[in-house]
């Protein structure tokens, strides 16, 4: 059974290990793999637990992934490797839509196809690509495509 629910710290070990499973391929469908860091040092470079909307998604009683907005943005979201493919991503992009309805607009990294269609599905479109360093890392550059949900 599938439940998304507010974060708790006691998911932090958990949340570490989808995100940095899930980053990792991220960056590698993007062709950066050099410019991984583990959440330990991202989530506190990119403010994670400074969004107003942090939840995770157990899986049969497993925390299998998480996402972080505002009332703007889906900002994080990953899903671990092995539970990728089971609708957790969908589940948690509809519950931050549901908590925060002004969520418009997302940026997903070039070269991550399957995360822009999965966007696209839930009604976001590509509206421009952007360049620039990456966020939490910056010795690298990356490009983005902003997407939008009208």
């Amino acid at each position: 059974m599938l439940k998304i629910r507010a974060y708790e710290p006691e998911d932090w070990l958990a949340i570490q290990k989808a995100h940095d499973a899930a980053r990792q391929q991220e960056l590698a469908l993007a062709g950066l793999p050099q410019a991984f860091l583990p959440l330990s040092i991202a989530a506190e470079r990119e403010d994670l637990f400074e969004y107003p909307g942090l939840y995770v998604a157990e899986l049969d009683g497993v925390v299998a992934g998480f996402a972080a907005c505002t009332e703007e943005e889906l900002a994080w979201l990953y899903v671990a490797p092995e539970y990728q493919h089971q609708g957790i991503a969908t589940a948690l992009i509809k519950h931050c839509m549901e908590q925060f309805p002004g969520i418009e607009s997302i940026e997903v990294l070039r070269g991550n196809e399957p995360a822009r269609r999965l966007y696209e599905k839930m009604g976001f479109t590509v509206k421009e690509a952007l360049s620039g360093q990456m966020p939490g890392n910056e010795d690298y550059s990356v490009t983005v495509y902003s997407m939008r949900k009208e």
